[in-house]
């Protein structure tokens, strides 16, 4: 199989209850459970935070270490990674790694999730490659995440024709009445809406200035 582990990650500023899960890595058995969720109680947020369960190969020497102890620790199945563990994942070679092409769209939704606050550039044009790139069933579950997180980093840095462009492309993905495993919740599909009004307010107001 091209997946040895899970990682669930969330988006910054996620509540304190989906804070403690983010960086929580599972083995495929755990996952194939019928009643598998990354939380044990759902987010208590009227729009529930963004988080994604992502599967990885792992040949890397970081991502190996980490499915070492996991295999150790089977009757559980599960552990979560300290901030530094999550981190020196990410930071380790996995380009080099003959998992690569299998690991690319996880770690790049991992980064861009890691790096939405000190590095926006680098996680704007992660998003921006997930989005572009979905080659498998298993890429689908990142699209409506890297949606909603690129159009909001795009909107933090006042790049409002590229928000609207970004929201164009997801209301053709996923067009409104239309339903599916990954299509946006109603919550999302404000989020979005608002979102298109804010930007076509600013870039208005840009125009005119």
């Amino acid at each position: 199989s091209s997946t040895r582990m899970y990682v669930y990650a969330v988006t910054k500023g996620a509540c304190q209850h989906c804070a403690a899960v983010h960086g929580r890595v599972y083995l495929p058995s755990v996952i194939a459970k019928p009643d598998f969720s990354p939380l044990e109680v759902p987010c208590p947020n009227p729009a529930p935070c963004i988080g994604v369960l992502v599967g990885l190969y792992g040949a890397w020497e970081e991502g190996r270490q980490v499915l070492d102890r996991l295999r150790v620790n089977h009757k559980k199945g599960y552990m979560t990674l300290s901030a530094a563990e999550f981190q020196a994942l990410l930071d380790g070679a996995w380009e080099r790694s003959i998992s690569a092409e299998t690991d690319r769209m996880s770690m790049y939704m991992l980064t861009a999730m890691q790096y939405e606050n000190s590095k926006q550039e680098l996680a704007i044009g992660h998003y921006g490659y997930v989005l572009k790139q979905p080659k498998e069933v298993r890429h689908l579950p990142l699209l409506v995440p890297a949606f909603l997180q690129i159009t909001q980093l795009l909107a933090t840095a006042k790049r409002w024709s590229e928000v609207e462009t970004h929201i164009d492309q997801f209301e053709s993905r996923f067009p409104n009445g239309g339903s599916g495993p990954y299509f946006p919740s109603y919550k999302q599909r404000e989020v979005m809406r608002t979102r298109r009004t804010e930007a076509l307010k600013n870039r208005l107001m840009q125009l005119s200035a």
